[in-house]
């Protein structure tokens, strides 16, 4: 198993019309379509950063891990379910393509 752990620096100032997005939408058809473990919206809550100082952007204000049997799954089955007509329909209802400011998809094994 493989653990996809994708990263979103989202507008903040828009975070509560994102999660109400989320919620009724992008959530539910993420869950009927992969292995979803889990998703988050930051809360009102400075993060605790230690080490190298953040970039402009900060953290991410947004996170969600999706659990793959391995990297060539992921791969053949991504671009079916966020390139179907119902992710584009979704999407369309996002509160703005131009809010995300930074994206990052980034892949983990557990040990």
């Amino acid at each position: 198993m493989i653990y996809e752990i994708r990263n979103y620096h989202y507008e903040p100032s828009l975070i509560n019309e994102y999660r109400a997005w989320a919620t009724d939408r992008a959530v539910p058809y993420i869950k009927e379509h992969l292995d979803l473990v889990g998703f988050w919206v930051n809360v009102d809550e400075p993060a605790q950063v230690g080490g190298k100082p953040l970039d402009e952007l900060g953290s991410a204000t947004v996170t969600w891990i999706i659990r793959w049997p391995d990297v060539e799954t992921r791969h053949r089955v991504m671009g079916d379910v966020f390139g179907s007509d119902a992710w584009r329909e979704i999407m369309s209802a996002n509160p703005g393509q131009e809010n995300y400011h930074r994206t990052e998809a980034k892949f983990a094994e557990a040990i």
